[in-house]
């Protein structure tokens, strides 16, 4: 099996070594599924998220995203290996003084400069397509937009470059049931139009994970508690896995 992510004993402290938030996890994450990380506040989630981003840098451990040490690469090669990620941010993170489209356009502008103008309109155009939002939205400033259109808007994005790895950075926050049930569809369809892409869920939506996820981490203390297949969570006799396994059967 191929692996995206391979981190090992990652250790992350923010007071100088007397508390962890990340405490020796050990997590390999396959190419080409859905994977989904769960886990209540505090576990270290989005610690996690930011130091397959390279944004942090760990206190020890080794951390390699696509086959790139990430403890070792240069900030130039990081640059290149972020271009092949996409990341919708919890809140769609759009920039609001820019249209929809324009924000689309932001990362074609700025690494692919190959390309004419009229090209990157074009691709911009077909990632909206793409992620369900319809044209005559595309003028309009996302604070015109409803939040599952922010979410859409966010979504293609994300996915101007072809990004090899798609993030999540728990995507249904703050969303009601119907807008959570449409985004967690909107997920499975953009992965199965990537096929060979990679997608990584930060959520904490333990339903959504059982249902959505081909490969589900659980996060405990920093720590992975269980990963696995959800199969793998239903016969697990942890009892905090089975208040998961619970929860999201009855969700379900």
């Amino acid at each position: 099996m191929e692996y995206a992510v391979e981190i090992e004993n990652l250790r992350k402290s923010f007071d100088g070594g007397h508390e962890f938030v990340l405490n020796g996890l050990n997590l390999k994450i396959p190419k080409g599924i859905i994977t989904v990380i769960i886990g209540y506040s505090g576990t270290g989630k989005s610690v996690l998220l930011k130091h397959i981003l390279g944004l942090l840098h760990p206190t020890s451990g080794d951390i390699h995203v696509l086959g790139q040490n990430l403890i070792t690469i240069s900030e130039s090669d990081l640059i290149k290996l972020r271009c092949r990620f996409g990341v919708l941010f919890q809140h769609a993170a759009l920039f609001d003084d820019m249209t929809v489209l324009e924000n689309v356009c932001f990362p074609l502008r700025e690494h692919r400069r190959d390309l004419r103008a009229l090209e990157v309109i074009q691709i911009a155009e077909k990632k909206l397509q793409m992620s369900g939002l319809d044209p005559i939205h595309f003028n309009k400033l996302p604070s015109e937009l409803s939040g599952g259109m922010r979410k859409r808007a966010g979504l293609a994005r994300a996915l101007a470059l072809d990004p090899e790895i798609i993030l999540y950075d728990e995507p249904t926050t703050g969303l009601d049931p119907i807008l959570t049930e449409m985004v967690d569809d909107l997920i499975v369809a953009t992965h199965e139009k990537h096929k060979g892409s990679t997608s990584i869920v930060v959520s904490h939506d333990l339903a959504a994970a059982f249902r959505i996820g081909e490969f589900v981490v659980m996060l405990d203390k920093g720590k992975v508690l269980l990963s696995g297949t959800p199969e793998d969570f239903l016969k697990s006799e942890l009892e905090l896995v089975r208040r998961f396994v619970d929860k999201g059967l009855r969700k379900n």
